[in-house]
């Protein structure tokens, strides 16, 4: 393997020239520079990041830990994390904790072993906080996305109560619903809670009652969510139904299949979060729809502020807005 030395000897000038060529570090001539990258060249010489990155106390790469990368918003997180990472040269290491504390527990010690200069989360429903506050605690800087709230790092996420309020009331004052369901799921999750508040805040401002056999819970997984709703839709008829995740929204959606009803015929449909290409169903779904790439790079910005110590003051909480997309499903008219 040709060493650093090797490339010198062919270019004719000095190790130290070599390194400012290769990392940038400082202006080198034309003539020097276009000797020592045909050296490179010729001599298939490959820097070793490793050993670079350890001499500077950093291995250049930083931990992500997600509890399904496989939906929507999380992927779309991930991409955005992906872009500001490999901007800054770093190099992104994925980890799916699959909702599970446990294989939380385990990437967050796996990654820390790795020495991952700083490290991305979205905490599963009943995370060990201790576990994360541990990786806080030995110097690693941490942000938190999507879920907040449970340690002191800083948090990147979107608003949440507001509007599924804004939502909910959209159904009953435009469209004179009054019995609205809720596929909630796991209310252990934060963000899920805080979608559940929304709903709550917009039918006391309504004033209607609220009706607990018309709110969902669960695992908020989609198969969970079907047996629940198809119970929901069958035997307490609600002229509306709100989904509060994708996973839900899928729920909701089986089981009005199994039961032959559809939206808007049958019920208005709204959902926070969906799927890729909404606009495209019949009928358009209604959605509210967070800015989940930006949520990712947003994090990766303030990450990397922490890593090279241009933020040092107390942690940050950054809420995005999302938007609210009305489409058919809810009963208004087609774009």
């Amino acid at each position: 393997m040709a060493t650093i030395s090797d490339v010198a000897r062919m270019a004719g000038v000095s190790t130290s020239t070599v390194s400012h060529v290769i990392n940038g570090t400082r202006p080198v001539r034309e003539e020097t520079r276009t000797r020592v990258e045909e050296a490179v060249q010729a001599t298939g010489y490959r820097r070793d990041s490793l050993a670079r990155a350890l001499r500077r106390s950093r291995t250049d790469s930083v931990g992500l830990i997600l509890t399904d990368v496989s939906e929507p918003a999380f992927a779309a997180m991930a991409r955005g994390v992906e872009r500001e990472a490999m901007g800054a040269g770093l190099t992104v290491l994925l980890a799916n904790s699959g909702e599970d504390p446990e294989l939380e527990a385990r990437a967050l010690e796996v990654l820390a072993e790795r020495r991952v200069d700083g490290l991305i989360v979205a905490p599963v429903a009943r995370s060990h906080w201790d576990a994360i506050t541990a990786v806080i605690d030995q110097g690693t800087p941490v942000v938190l996305i999507d879920r907040l709230g449970g340690a002191k790092a800083d948090q990147v996420g979107v608003e949440n109560t507001a509007p599924m309020r804004e939502l909910v009331l959209h159904l009953v004052e435009r469209h004179g619903h009054r019995r609205i369901a809720l596929a909630a799921g796991d209310t252990a999750v934060p963000t899920i809670a805080e979608r559940r508040r929304g709903y709550l805040e917009a039918l006391d401002e309504a004033g209607i009652d609220v009706d607990d056999t018309l709110i969902v819970t669960g695992s908020g997984r989609a198969d969970d969510t079907r047996a629940r709703m198809t119970d929901v839709l069958r035997e307490r008829a609600p002229s509306a139904v709100v989904a509060a995740s994708t996973e839900t929204a899928v729920g909701v959606l089986a089981a009005a299949k199994s039961l032959g009803v559809t939206p808007p015929e049958d019920f208005a449909f709204a959902t926070f979060d969906g799927f890729p290409h909404t606009d495209l169903f019949r009928p358009g779904i209604t959605e509210v729809v967070q800015p989940a790439h930006e949520v990712g790079a947003t994090a990766m910005e303030l990450l990397l502020s922490r890593i090279d110590g241009s933020l040092t003051t107390r942690p940050r909480t950054i809420r995005l807005e999302p938007e609210i997309t009305y489409r058919e499903s809810c009963g208004c008219p087609a774009a």
